[in-house]
């Protein structure tokens, strides 16, 4: 078996990968690009799957720019970086849908990622992942080296980032959720729960992007999402099933809906893996729903 580096190994994603090879912040602050260097310097991996960065929903997005800029643009520079100097010829780094542009021609295709400015609501996360983009492409004319990017839609499941202020919609809801069952209180979401997203379950974009780090020799980033749309609404109504709660669902249209759908291009991938088989939506949520309330008091919020 290959030594694969997994960063953001203790993360929704990281966590579900097979390598036991898992960076953590514990480790290196890849912040710090002498740490990086040395520690991919020590490591020497084949290969590297990038899923560490600061990410968040729409109220961390809104709420942290700057630092969203920040953190990202270093974390992903320093890593790419050392990981070419520490001769690792296969890397996959991990962008999100939101690095297209707000006015854009539906379905989301690779062709359009810089083709305008992203949607106001996350502009900073998502010129700091475009730029990621842009290093991997400069990196590989010039020096040869396999890495590339996948450019995944809503990823949930065990072990992601819970937080109220920083969570992206689904864990956020699993979150708030719990505690309106809890606490007997209303359950309050934020917008109009008319926007459409598309969402992959952690473990199967997992093993894609494995399979992806040895076996794919494209130049262009690969968009993996599942097959179908749904409304933050009918979300709701799923989580509210899997509680079973009882109590009232109210959407708060003073708060931003963000943007109304971002429908995407899979047919790269399931050309390239024709046979995988994505796990069914309740399901994943299902599993998701009761490794948050079984790991409550340890899980990331």
């Amino acid at each position: 078996m290959k030594k694969v580096l997994i960063t953001g190994g203790g993360g929704m994603v990281g966590s579900a990968m097979e390598s036991p090879l898992k960076l953590t912040r514990d480790y290196c602050d890849l912040l710090n690009r002498k740490q990086t260097n040395r520690f991919f310097s020590a490591v020497k991996p084949e290969g590297v799957i990038h899923c560490a960065g600061k990410v968040g929903g729409i109220g961390g997005n809104s709420n942290f720019k700057g630092q969203y800029f920040y953190e990202n643009i270093l974390i992903n520079t320093n890593v790419i970086e050392a990981a070419r100097q520490a001769g690792v010829q296969n890397l996959v780094s991990f962008l999100s849908t939101c690095v297209f542009p707000d006015k854009v021609k539906y379905p989301l295709t690779i062709d359009q990622v810089h083709q305008g400015d992203p949607h106001d609501s996350n502009y900073p996360y998502a010129y700091a992942k475009r730029m990621a983009d842009i290093q991997i492409r400069a990196y590989r004319e010039q020096y040869g080296i396999n890495y590339t990017s996948i450019i995944p839609s809503n990823i949930y499941g065990p072990n992601d980032n819970f937080s109220l202020e920083h969570g992206h919609v689904m864990p956020m809801l699993i979150h708030k959720l719990y505690l309106a069952r809890k606490n007997k209180t209303d359950f309050v979401v934020w917008g109009s729960g008319k926007p459409l997203r598309e969402f992959i379950y952690s473990k199967d974009i997992a093993k894609i992007a494995e399979w992806v780090l040895f076996n794919y020799k494209g130049t262009d980033p690969l968009i993996v999402s599942g097959d179908e749309e749904i409304s933050i609404k009918d979300l709701v109504g799923i989580l509210v099933d899997k509680f079973k709660f009882k109590g009232k669902v109210k959407f708060d249209k003073t708060k931003p809906d963000g943007q109304l759908r971002k429908p995407s291009d899979n047919s790269a991938i399931k050309k390239l893996m024709p046979d995988f088989k994505y796990t069914p939506f309740e399901q994943g949520i299902e599993e998701t729903v009761s490794w948050f309330v079984e790991n409550y008091e340890n899980a990331r919020k």
